[in-house]
């Protein structure tokens, strides 16, 4: 029984080591937007994105804009298939509108007003979801310009906004950035009716900059349309970010990533299109002997609560069925502890025993 106990104590302290290490990651306190999700009502929100190439020769706009069309619909049927109710939102993958660059961007691009402003208008309308529509973005502001740039389109068709890719990539001349379209100087967070929405696309991948502003934002979830089918570094930012992130590529895989670092959904070709339910109010949990690696919860709401448990991470993610009862109640009833809890209550134990950093 001793050495039981002590692996158990072990075993705890070991967590919060983890935990605390992790917290390095993350952004100064001063920097980011304190939230706590598991203390709100669900909030269940259902995504739509696309695994699809776009290589090869260009079909013209009107035929592209069927085949992303034909897409979204998809994403809506198979939503009320599943789930009972259409997506929320659905995110296409980069420039599928217009396809590569090239040389010239620009003459590649396409203005939003016009047939593209007219085919997503009455797509977001017909489903009453948000689309992520991207594309090389010719400049209403200024035609002899263009971006790489995913529109936000809202579910009355209006445009919520616009993010424009700050890291282009940069041609081996080290002066052209991707056909001579313009970086993007801002990083938006759109408020939707199911959270905050922020938006990466590509290349802005490696860098810290823009995932560090959006978590200091507030992003809740970020939307990732991308040619790159990467997986372990988007599952880095989603834990040191804490929010989920949902890919749309052109090969390989697309993906959603949960705020524990996880792959909660996936596809692979052949299969196309990806239909998942999250839920934004969830509550990051440790390994503890109490919480019996999730089956604590499991004895005590049963149906009214759902989680994913991760024994090789030694921490689970919770949300709550129930929209009378936020899970971060549910997991106060059990006296467990949140994995930020967890690192404060470690914090304070390093600084008050003089732990350099704390």
């Amino acid at each position: 029984m001793k050495m039981k106990g002590r692996t158990v104590k072990r075993r705890s302290v070991l967590a919060g080591l983890g935990a605390a290490a992790a917290a390095h990651a993350l952004p100064p306190p001063e920097s980011r937007v304190v939230r706590v999700p598991s203390a709100l009502p669900p909030r269940k929100v259902i995504v739509g994105t696309v695994m699809q190439p776009y290589w090869g020769e260009y079909p013209g706009l009107e035929k592209r804009l069927d085949q992303l069309d034909g897409d979204v619909e998809r994403m809506a049927e198979e939503s009320r298939s599943r789930y009972g109710r259409g997506v929320d939102l659905a995110i296409l993958p980069e420039t599928s509108i217009t396809g590569e660059a090239g040389n010239d961007a620009l003459a590649r691009s396409v203005p939003f007003e016009g047939p593209v402003a007219e085919r997503f208008t009455r797509l977001a309308r017909r489903n009453r979801c948000y689309i992520v529509v991207s594309t090389y973005l010719r400049e209403a502001f200024n035609p002899g310009q263009c971006s790489n740039a995913a529109v936000l389109v809202g579910r009355n068709g209006e445009v919520i906004g616009v993010y424009r890719k700050m890291h282009l990539v940069v041609g081996a001349d080290g002066k052209t950035m991707e056909g001579g379209a313009t970086p993007g100087r801002e990083l938006p967070v759109f408020d939707c009716d199911f959270g905050k929405l922020g938006i990466q696309i590509c290349y802005d991948m490696e860098f810290d900059d823009g995932w560090r502003a959006l978590a200091g934002k507030g992003a809740e979830l970020i939307a990732w349309p991308t040619q790159s089918p990467q997986t372990s570094q988007p599952a880095a930012r989603a834990r040191e970010q804490r929010c989920y992130i949902v890919s749309s590529t052109w090969r390989n895989n697309a993906s959603i990533f949960e705020p524990t670092g996880k792959i909660t959904a996936q596809i692979r070709p052949p299969k196309e299109i990806l239909v998942q339910e999250i839920d934004l109010s969830y509550a990051i949990l440790p390994w503890s002997s109490k919480l019996k690696n999730g089956r604590a919860i499991r004895e005590a709401f049963g149906e009214r609560a759902g989680f994913r448990y991760y024994e090789d991470e030694d921490c689970g993610i919770f949300w709550s069925n129930d929209p009378r009862t936020p899970v971060r109640r549910m997991v106060r009833s059990l006296g467990l502890l949140e994995a930020e809890e967890e690192l404060q209550r470690v914090r304070a134990a390093y600084r008050r025993a003089g732990v350099p950093g704390y």
